[in-house]
């Protein structure tokens, strides 16, 4: 069964979608790639997963955490599932390119695969894409907005070309 139940931050709502036990999925309300909701789907505000996810949301925001601990389980490719748990491992604070993150797995030709399954994550904020830049430092795409992506840059302590 998936639940799903929306949530409000300082960068507008977001839909929080989970299985009984793990988080899978995290979208800005409107944003790029949001899912279609099915019919199926059911409320789950009650479940313990999405009151932590909501509330560890709400701590980040606060400038209270810094890293996530809710259960995640998100939907893709192989590829995709290991740029995603790349990009989970990118601290608080701090950024990566696309271009080293294709290195860290095997090579510079993998740069736009990585760049596709970096603006295919389900966990927004939570597997924080936004802490990835262009090789010059510069913002680049982001799923939820390049607004968004400078709000939360902004909220680390990162200035918009990638320094602190």
């Amino acid at each position: 069964m998936i639940y799903c139940e929306s949530t409000s931050t300082p960068l507008g709502e977001m839909l929080l979608v989970s299985d009984e036990n793990h988080l899978c999925g995290a979208y800005f309300i409107g944003q790029k790639y949001f899912p279609r909701i099915a019919p199926t789907w059911r409320q789950g505000a009650g479940l313990p997963v999405m009151r932590q996810a909501r509330e560890e949301l709400d701590a980040f925001f606060r400038g209270e955490r810094r890293q996530f601990t809710v259960p995640l389980k998100p939907h893709g490719t192989d590829f995709q599932l290991r740029v995603w748990r790349m990009l989970a491992a990118v601290p608080y604070g701090a950024t990566v390119s696309y271009g080293d993150l294709a290195r860290q797995l095997g090579g510079a030709r993998h740069a736009r695969a990585v760049g596709s399954a970096t603006g295919r994550n389900p966990l927004s904020v939570i597997v924080p894409c936004h802490r990835v830049l262009s090789a010059s430092g510069k913002l680049t795409g982001y799923a939820g907005g390049l607004q968004r992506k400078h709000a939360l840059l902004r909220l680390e302590g990162i200035r918009q070309d990638g320094s602190v």
